[in-house]
């Protein structure tokens, strides 16, 4: 059983942090395609120490991956979008630059939940949690446990590894198939690289499927 770690008030630069947050009372907040779209462009979008326009970015780029963010608030590894929740792993690199990035990040999107199905008030659970990283151990299983998340949504499917492969909403098709421009929300070179191809990747992947503890 690996160690959980609990909260901490402050993050470290040079340290990795698995955080995560679902809807309250465990609603769902991915309704449609377009949610999980969009929340995937504030992941990129909202990593900037700068404000964003997202109307003017889209106006002025082909693609709101290619928008030139300047500073960046944190690095972010691995991700996986469930319909009521959602886990990051990321690292600082600036001081605060996890709770700035997270409240810009959960703001951006309940503010475009809320108008797009006219409802008011609290969208996620109270703050966002996070565990630290503590030991390489445990950094590669997170990275396991947040790729194999959509296991549940596949759960009738004969080949779950390759349906969690081609899950559109998770960075685990970036890293298998390294060609999405979702891409552009990880930063690679800030995180281990435990894996030396696509196949070792998913030949870890496999060993964890019938492995299921609390992250």
């Amino acid at each position: 059983m690996y160690k959980m770690t609990t909260r901490y008030t402050s993050f470290a630069e040079g340290e990795f942090y698995h955080v995560y947050n679902r809807g309250v009372d465990k609603r769902v907040i991915f309704n449609v395609e377009k949610d999980f779209s969009h929340f995937q462009q504030l992941l990129y979008m909202t990593n900037t120490s700068k404000g964003i326009n997202s109307r003017d970015i889209k106006k002025n780029e082909a693609s709101i991956f290619d928008y030139d963010r300047g500073d960046q608030l944190v690095a972010i590894g691995a991700y996986c979008l469930m319909p009521n929740h959602f886990h990051i792993l990321l690292t600082p690199l600036v001081e605060r630059g996890i709770s700035t990035f997270m409240n810009k990040l959960t703001t951006s999107y309940s503010m475009y939940f809320n108008k797009r199905n006219d409802r008011t008030g609290r969208l996620f659970e109270g703050s966002f949690k996070a565990k630290h990283a503590d030991n390489d151990e445990y950094l590669k299983y997170l990275f396991a446990y947040i790729h194999l998340n959509p296991r549940k949504l596949f759960t009738q499917r004969t080949d779950v590894l390759l349906d969690i492969s081609n899950y559109h909403y998770s960075s685990l098709a970036d890293y298998v198939y390294n060609n999405r421009e979702e891409g552009n929300i990880l930063d690679y070179e800030k995180f281990p690289d435990y894996f030396v191809s696509s196949t070792k990747i998913l030949e870890e992947l496999n060993e964890w499927l019938g492995y299921n503890p609390s992250p």
